[in-house]
């Protein structure tokens, strides 16, 4: 497994993705399990304004995403990308660090952060290029160590996170906190991002029109298996979006166990990460999709009925298991999709995450609506399970 991390040492453009990529999780893990509960109940958006802001929010996320990726693929135009992506980072952690409100909370999670986002895709599309340079047996490898990566955060920051909170600090130092991780991130990308035309690897400019970029991402061959990934991750949208608000003080849980039950998943993932590779090699994708669904699924639909029992912490293998496999393989699965354009195959992630979010917020709504926390967990599971059994389907007739 560690000779997977070899050449992120070596390589100075890995090396710098996978700095970055361990700030970015560092400050998305300190997010990310939270913002649900934010929203809910500190700033009073109520469940339904939640599910409208996830949806609002990522549709910008992916609107961006894919008008950077082709333009980065059309001009070349990669660091100036990503220096506008870091900025907005900088901007939405230091409005809620400044002036904590609803209204800056609207505007840092429903606008500046996706915006902010564009810097997942960006990571991936130079590390995909930088894997380029190395042998092939390497490449997959070296993407599933870069994804690793980005959950090793999870590990380490959010048991730190459930100290505090179970301390009494408040849930929005997650913002000033991040800010100081952004600083060196911004640093990274003003000093050291490769110039665009003078990289080791080749990467000249597509010559398409934006009309014939989007043309690509809507062949039948790119749509149906993206729209089938993204139903893949619904299941970990809802467990994403419920887990703040099941693990609440009236079942005898809270913000630490949050913490560490989402750190713990993340720590499982890792190892299984780098063992993804692997088993790809053994079996095909598209069936260890399946199977990782089927894995992943089992701990979200029992988590609702589980969460004030003991029983809880044994939910985070399946977790962790499943997870990996749902988060590693459909980025190489993706990218090669489109091989020829790594800046629209990292959107790809943006517009299989938008998915994803959609489904999402439907199955939260419409459970939460009708019957609460444990339909919308089963109604994801449902959507992730039909998801993958058609994406099986899909590469079996093609």
């Amino acid at each position: 497994m560690m000779r997977a991390f070899a050449p992120l040492w070596t390589d100075p453009a890995l090396r710098l993705a996978a700095g970055m990529m361990l700030l970015w999780g560092a400050i998305t893990c300190g997010m990310g399990p939270y913002i649900s509960v934010l929203a809910v109940r500190e700033f009073g958006l109520g469940d339904a304004g939640y599910a409208v802001l996830m949806v609002v929010s990522t549709a910008l996320s992916v609107a961006v995403s894919v008008g950077a990726g082709i333009r980065a693929d059309q001009r070349n135009d990669r660091r100036g990308i990503t220096r506008w992506a870091v900025g907005a980072l900088m901007v939405a952690l230091g409005l809620m660090t400044v002036l904590p409100g609803r209204v800056s909370f609207i505007a840092a999670q429903g606008v500046l952060m996706p915006v902010a986002s564009i810097l997942f895709g960006q990571l991936f599309a130079l590390a995909r290029m930088a894997a380029s340079t190395h042998s092939d047996a390497a490449r997959d490898a070296i993407m599933a160590a870069i994804r690793a990566l980005f959950a090793l955060p999870f590990v380490a920051v959010l048991p730190l996170w459930a100290l505090a909170f179970a301390n009494g600090v408040p849930l929005l130092s997650i913002y000033p906190v991040g800010l100081i991780m952004a600083l060196p991130m911004t640093w990274l990308v003003l000093r050291h991002w490769p110039k665009d035309g003078q990289t080791r690897w080749q990467d000249a400019p597509s010559g398409l029109s934006f009309r014939a970029a989007l043309a690509e991402l809507t062949a039948p061959r790119v749509a149906l298996r993206l729209v089938a990934l993204g139903a893949v991750n619904c299941s970990m949208t809802v467990s994403l979006a419920i887990l703040s608000l099941i693990l609440v003080p009236e079942i005898g849980r809270g913000a630490a166990d949050v913490a560490l039950y989402a750190g713990i998943v993340a720590g499982l993932e890792v190892p299984f990460m780098l063992a993804v590779p692997a088993l790809a090699r053994r079996m095909d994708r598209t069936r260890l999709i399946l199977w990782g669904t089927l894995v992943h699924g089992l701990s979200v639909a029992t988590l609702p009925w589980l969460a004030p029992t003991p029983w809880l912490w044994a939910l985070m293998l399946p977790a962790g298991a499943g997870g990996a496999v749902m988060l590693t393989i459909p980025i190489a699965y993706l990218q090669d999709l489109m091989a020829d354009r790594p800046g629209t195959g990292s959107s790809l992630m943006s517009l299989q995450f938008l998915i994803a979010s959609a489904l999402g917020a439907l199955c939260f709504a419409l459970g939460t609506a009708i019957a609460g926390y444990w339909l919308a967990a089963v109604l994801g599971v449902g959507v992730s399970l039909v998801g993958a059994a058609a994406l099986v389907l899909a590469d079996r007739k093609s």
